[in-house]
């Protein structure tokens, strides 16, 4: 239910505005002056106010300007019997959403309110729908605390408010699109589409009719007329994934869009203005391309204003464990299974594995592991044989050796829990952000002599 503040010095406008708002099922509370007015708001949290212009031996601006930096989430309707411009104008810019001219009529009083609280509840909304779609999209949902990520990472932060066009390069595998949707997440676009399109997944007629759309007749089977992927991401962000695979004849289109912003549809004779932001991904090296002739210069440097590179997994192995550990409670979620944990050989296997397919081809072993696996912890045998092959060696390895690998293993994974630990407000944010249960936790915790408290400044 809403809360509304009435401010008048007036005791019948008071009480004739909270009878008519009542009746509506508004929550209304009174005040008769600037000092009542604030000591209501230090309590309250008012999703509106209605106050008066002039308040007895008080300024309804001054008022005003006082509630809009202290509570700024608080909509506030100015009334008055000495409407001027100028005053509606200053009350505007001092952060009034509206304002209303005594005598006024009741249904244009409720008229106004219902406009002003619907739109905050809007805005209220898509609030809610940005911080969730930053939690599942955002950086927060990119596993991994080394060095070159977290470099990674930060030039995110740096690029995403601003609207130039970001070239994603690495492998495959390492995640450009997961960093694209963090980038258009964090942006001013954020609550506009994110749309996308995997340039190698298409012939080139496919891929130009996907991209720009087309007008019924323009081919045999346009029977339609129907928007390209380009008009769809109108207002938000447009990520050409696989960029380096597209044909010529659709590079120099592609062109045309970033210079001008102007999208024409196959078969039509008029273009279209588009607001999009562009980002793009490949995982060849465009320089060389470039010097092949197969990919033009002039698109090339359009693209790459901005370039982040995602280094291979094999050049980041202290993510490993952590991200290993991430899928295994995702797969074992999913599948209901109940405190599956990794054996300190099996981890030893994936850690020294080099992972060609990168963070994709981890979550593909971790998520065949959870499957075969018949109880609750995963052995060498569960994992994939090319695992199993590259861990064999001809020379047999030494209880020593042995001893020197589960200690190191060992270290790794404290240290992973003291920085979890630091980061994290409570046992239960730390356990998921190492996608570990809490028990599995407490446990860990005990086993290195780890107390909560000790990383509490």
């Amino acid at each position: 239910m809403h809360r509304i503040l009435i401010v008048d010095d007036e005791q019948p406008i008071r009480q004739t505005l909270s009878f008519t708002l009542r009746r509506q099922n508004y929550e209304v509370d009174q005040a008769s002056n600037r000092q009542e007015a604030l000591e209501q708001l230090e309590h309250t949290n008012y999703d509106l106010i209605l106050m008066d212009l002039r308040l007895n031996g008080d300024s309804g601006m001054e008022l005003l300007g006082d509630v809009k930096k202290a509570y700024p989430h608080s909509e506030v309707i100015m009334i008055t019997a000495f409407a001027t411009v100028d005053s509606a104008v200053e009350a505007m810019k001092l952060g009034a959403c509206d304002y209303i001219t005594k005598p006024f009529h009741r249904d244009e009083l409720l008229h106004r309110v219902r406009n002003v609280l619907r739109t905050k509840q809007l805005e209220t909304e898509v609030q809610v729908l940005r911080q969730e779609f930053e939690r599942q999209y955002g950086l927060d949902n990119i596993v991994g605390q080394s060095k070159e990520l977290l470099s990674v990472l930060a030039l995110v932060k740096k690029v995403a408010p601003a609207d130039a066009t970001v070239l994603i390069t690495g492998e495959t595998g390492t995640g450009k699109d997961l960093i694209a949707r963090a980038i258009h997440a964090m942006s001013r676009r954020a609550e506009r589409p994110f749309v996308s399109i995997n340039c190698a997944a298409f012939p080139e007629h496919l891929l130009e009719s996907e991209l720009f759309g087309y007008v019924k007749g323009a081919f045999t089977g346009a029977v339609i007329n129907r928007r390209g992927l380009i008009q769809e991401a109108d207002g938000g962000t447009f990520f050409l994934d696989e960029v380096g695979t597209m044909p010529a004849s659709l590079q120099t289109k592609l062109l045309r869009v970033i210079e001008d912003r102007m999208v024409r549809r196959l078969g039509e004779n008029q273009s279209t203005y588009v607001d999009i932001r562009i980002l793009a991904a490949t995982n060849q090296d465009l320089y060389q391309s470039v010097r092949d002739r197969t990919f033009r210069e002039d698109l090339f440097y359009r693209l790459n204003v901005v370039t982040i590179h995602l280094p291979p997994l094999r050049a980041r192995r202290a993510d490993i464990p952590e991200l290993a550990q991430y899928f295994l409670q995702k797969f074992s979620r999913r599948d209901g299974r109940q405190e599956v944990e990794f054996s300190q050989e099996a981890l030893a296997l994936i850690i020294n594995y080099d992972f060609p397919g990168n963070v994709r081809e981890l979550a593909h072993i971790v998520e065949h592991a959870v499957t075969i696996c018949p109880g609750p912890l995963i052995m060498p045998e569960d994992l994939p044989q090319r695992l199993r092959e590259k861990g064999k060696s001809d020379k047999p390895v030494t209880v020593e050796e042995r001893r020197n690998r589960r200690q190191q293993l060992e270290d790794e994974e404290r240290r992973l829990i003291i920085h979890a630990i630091k980061e994290s407000p409570t046992i239960i944010e730390a356990a998921e952000s190492l996608g570990m249960s809490r028990a599995t936790l407490w446990r860990r915790m005990r086993k290195y002599g780890l107390s909560k408290r000790l990383f509490v400044e």
